[in-house]
C-alpha cells in the first residue's frame, strides 16, 4: 500500500511546540503524540529529528515530517522556512518520515532549488508534500511532481489572503477540481464541522494542529472569545 493510500480520508494530527515553549520538552511531546494517537489520529504531523524518530518508534502510523528554525525570524511571511534546504529534506529521511513536507511556494529560496529538494525526496523514495499558499503555487507543486498538495500556508505569506478568518475552503475547492493529486486542508481549522465540510469538497485528507496541540492558543480564544 502506498502512504498517500494509508491518509486517505483521515484527519491528521500536527504535534509541534517552539523550543521556548513548556511543552517542547521530549516528555512532553511523546505525551502528547500518544494522547492524539490514543484519541484515534491515524498520522502525525511533526518538526523536527528528535520528535520523528520518537514517533516511529512509538506507532506504527505515517509520518509528515518538517523542519523549522527554532525562532521565526520577524518576517516570517516574507521568507521560506518550512525544510528550505537539501540538507534539511536529506536529515528528515534520516529520521524515518514517511511524507516529507516543504514550503513550495514560489518565493526565492536560500539555497538550492525546489526541483532540486525534491529530487532529493524523491531519490529517497519517499513522498513530497507541497505546502503553498496560492491556487497557482498548487497547480505548479502538481506540475513539478509533488505526491501530494496542502493549503498549510494560505495567509501566511503576504501574497496570499490575510483576510480569510478560517480554512481556506475556496483554495481547497479550485485545486481538488484542478489537480490529479491528493489536496489537504491544513490552517484555522477549530470545528469538526469544518472537517466535515472539508471532506465534502474533496479533501484527501485534514490536518489540524493548533485546535488541538496548541494549549496556549486554545485558552486565548477562551479569554479573548472573538
Amino acid at each position: 500500500m502506498k502512504i498517500t493510500d494509508k491518509i486517505k480520508n483521515q484527519v491528521i494530527i500536527s504535534v509541534q511546540a517552539m523550543p521556548n515553549e513548556p511543552l517542547y520538552k521530549e516528555e512532553c511531546m511523546n505525551a502528547m503524540m500518544a494522547s492524539v494517537v490514543r484519541g484515534g489520529a491515524k498520522a502525525l504531523r511533526l518538526a523536527g529529528v528528535r520528535d520523528i524518530k520518537n514517533a516511529k518508534k512509538m506507532f506504527d502510523i505515517p509520518v509528515i515530517g518538517i523542519t523549522k528554525p527554532e525562532k521565526l525570524p520577524e518576517n516570517w511571511m516574507d521568507v521560506v522556512y518550512i525544510t528550505p534546504s537539501k540538507g534539511d529534506a536529506q536529515n528528515l529521511i534520516e529520521a524515518g518520515a514517511d511524507i516529507i513536507a516543504l514550503d513550495a511556494t514560489l518565493r526565492k529560496r536560500p539555497n538550492e532549488s525546489l526541483e532540486e529538494i525534491l529530487d532529493c525526496i524523491k531519490s529517497a523514495n519517499k513522498a513530497a508534500m507541497a505546502d503553498i499558499s496560492t491556487y497557482e503555487e498548487g497547480i505548479n507543486a502538481a506540475k513539478m511532481g509533488f505526491d501530494i498538495v496542502s493549503t498549510t500556508l494560505s495567509g501566511y505569506t503576504t501574497y496570499s489572503d490575510k483576510n480569510i478568518k478560517g480554512p481556506d475552503f475556496e483554495l481547497l475547492e479550485k485545486l481538488v477540481n484542478e489537480v490529479n493529486i491528493p489536496v489537504i486542508l491544513e490552517g484555522r481549522i477549530w470545528e469538526p464541522k469544518e472537517v466535515d465540510k472539508a471532506f465534502e469538497i474533496g479533501a484527501y485528507s485534514v490536518v489540524i494542529g493548533s485546535a488541538v496541540t496548541r494549549p496556549q492558543l486554545i485558552v486565548k480564544r477562551f479569554i479573548e472569545r472573538e
